[in-house]
């Protein structure tokens, strides 16, 4: 079985960062890319990208067999949200598992949300995506976007063969697209791919990153 590396995993924050400065581009305005309302929020935010991440996702819309489109469901993360998402599922878990240590805790906690300090989604660097039919309609890759381990029972590993077929053949639909346009997935959450953050140059071998944090006005 291939390892897992999380999120919290030193090799992971030892990575350096030298950001290309890349802005931050609406992927409402890019037509091929269709965007779910799930997580919108009264900034927008949600629906930003680095430029190099969207022109990753265009190619890999193009690459999908057709009837087939991405469902874009989240960007960008301000730093402050992806803390106050970390904080409430350490919370979650904490009352679970009211005997574990700190750091069992933060690598738990890191197999569904990011540390602050790493996450790719406040860099603008990470997607989290879907496919659907032509006429829109989600197909099935097993679970919902955003399900927690505990609540699929690990069926959001991407990797796991304890789906229905068809949900494992739309998964690889999805990896494959995407693989080929560039982005990494992060193996705990099949819906998420990443470009040019710490976790990809972890998993490309790259000397290190070239997208950071970004805070809102930058």
């Amino acid at each position: 079985m291939t390892e897992i590396v999380l999120m919290s995993d030193p090799r992971i924050a030892a990575i350096p960062v030298v950001d290309s400065g890349e802005r931050l581009l609406d992927v409402r305005r890019q037509e091929s890319i269709a965007v779910d309302p799930r997580k919108e929020d009264g900034s927008g935010a949600f629906a930003h990208l680095r430029e190099g991440v969207l022109a990753r996702l265009v190619r890999a819309q193009e690459l999908l067999p057709d009837g087939v489109r991405l469902l874009f469901v989240e960007g960008y993360r301000p730093p402050a949200l992806q803390r106050l998402n970390f904080e409430k599922y350490a919370d979650e878990l904490r009352a679970e598992h009211p005997d574990w240590s700190a750091e069992q805790l933060r690598t738990a906690t890191s197999r569904y949300v990011s540390p602050p300090e790493i996450a790719p989604h406040s860099a603008g660097a990470a997607v989290d995506l879907t496919l659907v039919s032509a006429d829109g309609r989600e197909l099935d890759l097993g679970t919902r976007v955003n399900a927690t381990p505990e609540e699929s029972e690990g069926a959001c590993y991407t990797d796991v063969q304890d789906i229905p077929p068809q949900a494992r053949a739309n998964r690889r639909t999805l990896a494959a697209a995407l693989t080929a346009a560039g982005l990494v997935n992060y193996p705990t959450e099949w819906w998420h791919w990443s470009y040019g953050d710490r976790y990809w140059a972890r998993a490309t071998g790259a000397e290190h990153a070239i997208y950071g944090p970004w805070e809102a006005g930058s």
